[in-house]
């Protein structure tokens, strides 16, 4: 992300969340992470969502890395030491894809392979009402440079998607090296909904479905019963209420914790729920009560979804701290409200002059003057 001036916009502004915590045997990486990177090309500004036979104009349109580079992105602009595999195409997307995640923030890709031939993904998304439709194109990376490396690096944390009915091997090694594993999981496209059938969750020890995801997998019709039933097979269960917030269990404690959700004016929710994620697993690795966490959380994916594109709306501290100052010298804040977010204080760093940058851009690059 550039600033008005021409200059690097550094997101994490110094802000190691670990910084405390860190010795030297730790693992080289806080989190690594696996899967598809997409080109997004985002349009907002919709009235309503596209009319069948008609032309619909977006007054406002992004691009930006999309799929798991959304939750990349949002780990190593909260400071975590990020690595990536995944496979990119040859074309001019796949290179813009790889640039951005390198070289503008600073992720791993060691592990990451071009594809001779391979087009890169794409997914459209139009951005209406609070809410997204999305059309995707893309074909699975051939073997071997689709392939996932047989010995992920060690990491103190992994973020993994599961999917019904099959076991990631990758899973298991790295819960055996220590490695703490968070999931999510996707829509069921099979109906089952079968939480046995969810193998890899043996190995985790946080999992955090959004609400109509978790009751239908414990077939409750509260989201909250759902939470603490899933906290029966795995150590935390958070459960995303959407505009309520969220909703967590830790089933060795018993302990449980609810947040509100931040209301904000959204403009584009994608990435939102890795946001989230990535939020909850910062907090996780930093040591933070469990409230804490989920207030983080809510509070980064309600930053992201006040701009358009999934990746380059992620919050870094810097936009943290510019929310931070904003709200205290509002005279309508709820104090209560406020003090939820104290334990903030003392990580943040200075407010940035002007309110930060972190928009996608609306087009994949211009030619450089020389």
């Amino acid at each position: 992300m550039i600033t008005p001036n021409g200059d690097p916009l550094d997101h994490t502004a110094h802000v190691d969340p670990l910084e405390g915590l860190r010795a030297p045997d730790d693992p080289e990486y806080d989190v690594y992470l696996t899967g598809t990177v997409f080109l997004d090309i985002v349009f907002t500004g919709l009235e309503s969502a596209p009319v069948r036979g008609t032309e619909s104009w977006a007054r406002g349109m992004g691009s930006s890395p999309g799929g798991i580079a959304n939750m990349a992105t949002a780990l190593a602009r909260l400071g975590l030491r990020t690595s990536l595999s995944a496979a990119f195409g040859d074309d001019h997307y796949g290179e813009y894809c790889w640039d951005a995640l390198a070289h503008g923030e600073g992720i791993d890709l060691s592990r990451s392979r071009t594809v001779p031939g391979w087009h890169s993904p794409v997914t459209v998304s139009m951005a209406y009402e609070g809410e997204r439709t999305m059309v995707s194109h893309g074909h699975e990376a051939p073997p071997p440079e689709g392939a996932l490396p047989e010995c992920p690096p060690r990491a103190r944390a992994a973020v993994a998607a599961l999917t019904p009915g099959r076991r990631d091997e990758w899973i298991a090694r790295s819960a055996g090296r220590g490695t703490r594993i968070f999931a999510d999981v996707g829509w069921d496209e099979t109906g089952r909904w079968d939480l046995a059938g969810l193998a890899d969750l043996e190995h985790c020890e946080a999992f955090l479905p959004n609400a109509e995801e978790a009751m239908r997998y414990t077939r409750s019709d509260c989201p909250r019963t759902a939470a603490r039933r899933l906290a029966e097979r795995v150590p935390v269960a958070v459960v995303t209420l959407g505009a309520e917030g969220a909703y967590a269990v830790d089933g060795s404690t018993g302990e449980t914790a609810e947040v509100p959700a931040i209301a904000v004016e959204a403009m584009d929710p994608t990435g939102a729920g890795d946001v989230f994620v990535a939020g909850f697993v910062t907090g996780t690795l930093a040591g933070w009560p469990l409230a804490d966490r989920l207030a983080f959380a809510g509070l980064t994916a309600a930053l992201s979804v006040q701009e358009f594109g999934g990746s380059l709306s992620a919050p870094g501290w810097a936009e943290v701290a510019a929310w931070w100052s904003y709200v205290h010298g509002c005279s309508d804040q709820d104090p209560a409200a406020l003090r939820r977010y104290g334990f903030l204080a003392e990580l943040l760093p200075a407010p940035p002059r002007p309110w930060p940058l972190r928009r996608a851009v609306p087009t994949i690059g211009f030619g450089r003057s020389a």
